[in-house]
């Protein structure tokens, strides 16, 4: 045990994911090759995707497909550690856990580009492209569930900031539908694991962005630690309006910006250091993940 990390692979090879110059995208096709994966690499638009299934090719004929998304891009000015690389690693080793328990209605998608540039809308990220080829062979009627910023704190948040993309959707209604639904199972889900921290909040746009401008309904999960997500929810109740300043970057100012929680506003900087991180409840987004396909 290093920092709190355990040394066993697939940990050990953590550290190198998060170096200044490495290339990701190679290092993670190494990483799945050693795990013993089955993947594929789908190129669209650019941008490089990983795509990993069970070994199993039976049909499943009752159930929905499950799939987990992560994205494995980072911001250039961060080593990327909760944004996105803890949710990655959590995601190989629930891929491993499903493949051991020879589960076979799910897919786990690690995304390139969630991560934009200065000049860059919705319609750059990976995850539209994506989404918009998945429409294509009608595999937007699988469950997707995003995995981002899982690397602190033991609190589960059930993203509704959706909710505040369709408000002004004319053809909300039908993802709205389908959102419903993914929040749905994502509760009942969490009540069969008894799970005590579980909370539904406005959170940052991940890859649901590009999945939802696309026409995909997408459920956001990420994780916040205690202290910071009893005060956030607070404010939450006290300023009802103060998702909107969450979701639109044009209504902060220097006071509403210290109230969002310090874990979301240590994203894509310098701050979201490895060091930062809380691997003893990675365990907590891995078995959630897991009972996401089983359930």
């Amino acid at each position: 045990m290093i920092n709190g990390f355990s040394t066993a692979w697939p940990w050990s090879r953590f550290r190198g994911f998060l170096a200044p110059n490495v290339d990701r995208f190679d290092t993670l096709k190494k990483l799945l090759k050693e795990a013993g994966l089955d993947f594929t690499i789908i190129s669209i638009a650019g941008n490089r995707h990983f795509f990993i299934a069970p070994p199993s090719k039976e049909e499943i004929p009752h159930r929905r497909l499950t799939i987990l998304v992560a994205h494995y891009d980072r911001s250039a000015d961060s080593s990327g550690a909760n944004d996105n690389s803890a949710a990655v690693f959590i995601l190989v080793e629930a891929a491993m856990k499903l493949t051991r328990d020879k589960i076979n209605n799910w897919l786990i998608i690690f995304t390139d580009k969630e991560e934009l540039s200065g000049g860059e809308g919705i319609q750059d990220q990976g995850a539209y492209s994506l989404a918009a080829e998945m429409r294509k062979t009608k595999m937007e009627r699988g469950r997707f569930f995003i995995f981002d910023v899982c690397g602190i704190g033991d609190n589960l948040i059930i993203s509704t900031t959706a909710d505040y993309f369709l408000k002004n959707e004319a053809r909300g209604e039908k993802l709205r539908t389908a959102i419903k639904d993914l929040r749905q199972h994502a509760l009942e889900t969490a009540q069969e694991l008894r799970m005590a921290k579980v909370f539904l909040a406005p959170t940052p746009f991940s890859d649901d962005l590009g999945f939802l401008r696309a026409g995909v309904a997408t459920q956001t999960i990420t994780m916040l630690p205690s202290e910071e997500c009893s005060s956030f929810i607070s404010i939450l109740r006290r300023e009802p309006g103060f998702a909107e300043v969450l979701v639109n970057k044009n209504l902060r100012n220097s006071q509403n910006s210290r109230k969002i929680p310090e874990t979301w506003r240590s994203i894509n900087g310098p701050r979201d250091s490895y060091l930062r991180l809380t691997p003893q409840y990675f365990h907590i987004v891995q078995r959630f993940a897991v009972a996401l396909c089983k359930y």
